[in-house]
């Protein structure tokens, strides 16, 4: 019987109590037989990912549960989004992340994603690829939905500059500035100033936008940066964990992880990194996968996005979509198969952002020490034999199971 290991990640799942749920979380709030079954057969606890009160970003999160220390590689999110849509970032490149947003004629973001705006985005950033401004050359992917990537190439840049995001909405545009007022910052924040200045000029007269402002919907009239970064070098997770791993994603970032610390990406049909993505194909993905790789990361992004927009109701429904993938893979996988099941990070609703909450835990499979937990949730995981462990603790506890690990000491 071949074991085989999967990290099952409901991105931003984890919640606190919402009155619209009437005091419950999401996940309390979902009907979830499977999660429950896991939950039940398995063995619980609370995990803080990072460590316990750091509001972590899914690119710290998923580097904590990989094996890595985010405090000692993570230079940035850009990187990993730009590798992640398929973009080359070379040594001393500066990637950022970025969104397709709308301002006003002050300057003023009154829409971050633009309407989420979905088509037409590959044309925009066309317009925007390839510029080069004070010798420094400017490469713009699109990624799912209002998401794009910028990498800029050149000699002399720092990725030690501020976002030009103000984060919310109703703010203006930030200005980019050096963080350590180094030369090379100082450079780099010029070129991300100019680089937005064009991409105003150019897109508030794009065919697409003026055809969104017609039907009323919000232009996609700049893009704003932020998330700077240098790509780390990172020992591979395949020889960090002695496994064969791949990973199965929706989003560019998890991607761009999953490809910088060695695993093999793989794209469900239908996955879009939206509330319409279909599980049901990554489900029979995963299966397939699984056969191929003995460890395999997936990340849901479904949740994260009801967290954000305060929409407690779309997350439970969300959480069940996930509950149907996972009864799919439990049908179908046979035996050998120990699932860790948990969220890289709280997104609570009510919030409307990440939170330092640590979050629920589930470890399943054949051999497990089984608990009294019955339910997958952040309360009722609490009390569960695991305890609360950091995020880096998961995977070997995960992959002891499936045999993969040396024995450390006589």
């Amino acid at each position: 019987m071949t074991k085989r290991a999967l990290l099952l990640i409901g991105d931003g799942m984890s919640d606190r109590p919402c009155k619209e749920l009437g005091g419950k979380t999401p996940l309390q709030a979902a009907h979830t037989p499977n999660l429950d079954r896991l939950a039940t057969e398995g063995i619980n606890g609370l995990c803080d990912v990072v460590r316990p009160g750091i509001r972590c970003g899914s690119d710290t999160g998923h580097l904590s549960l990989l094996g890595y220390d985010p405090f000692q590689v993570y230079t940035g999110r850009g990187p990993f989004e730009a590798l992640g849509i398929g973009m080359d970032v070379q040594g001393g490149d500066v990637a950022f992340r970025c969104n397709f947003s709308t301002i006003d004629e002050n300057r003023v973001v009154t829409d971050r994603r633009a309407g989420r705006i979905t088509e037409g985005t590959a044309e925009l950033a066309e317009v925007m690829n390839g510029k080069v401004i004070d010798g420094v050359t400017c490469y713009v992917k699109e990624s799912v939905a209002h998401r794009c990537a910028l990498v800029l190439n050149g000699m002399g840049l720092s990725s030690k500059v501020s976002d030009v995001d103000p984060h919310e909405e109703g703010k203006p545009l930030s200005e980019c500035y050096a963080l350590d007022g180094s030369p090379e910052g100082i450079r780099t924040a010029r070129v991300v100033n100019q680089f937005v200045e064009v991409s105003i000029e150019l897109l508030k007269k794009h065919r697409i936008n003026l055809d969104r402002e017609a039907l009323g919907l919000p232009a996609a009239n700049c893009i704003v940066p932020r998330g700077a970064g240098q790509a780390p070098n990172l020992r591979p997770i395949n020889e960090l964990h002695n496994v064969n791993s791949a990973c199965v994603v929706e989003t560019g970032l998890i991607r761009g992880i999953g490809r910088f610390v060695g695993m093999t990406p793989y794209d469900a049909v239908g996955t879009t990194g939206g509330l319409d993505s279909d599980l049901d194909s990554m489900g029979r993905l995963l299966i397939d996968v699984l056969v191929q790789h003995n460890f395999v990361l997936c990340n849901v992004k479904g949740p994260d996005l009801c967290g954000h927009d305060n929409n407690p109701a779309e997350k439970a429904r969300q959480v069940e979509k996930l509950d149907a993938m996972v009864g799919m893979i439990l049908e179908r996988s046979g035996p050998g198969l120990y699932v860790a099941l948990m969220s890289d990070h709280s997104t609570p609703c009510e919030l409307g952002d990440h939170s330092g909450d640590p979050v629920a835990l589930t470890i399943w499979g054949e051999g497990v020490r089984v608990d009294a937990v019955t339910r997958h949730d952040e309360i009722s995981c609490g009390p569960g034999s695991l305890g609360r462990l950091i995020g880096n603790n998961v995977v070997p506890i995960l992959t002891q199971f499936i045999e993969v690990q040396e024995k450390y000491g006589a």
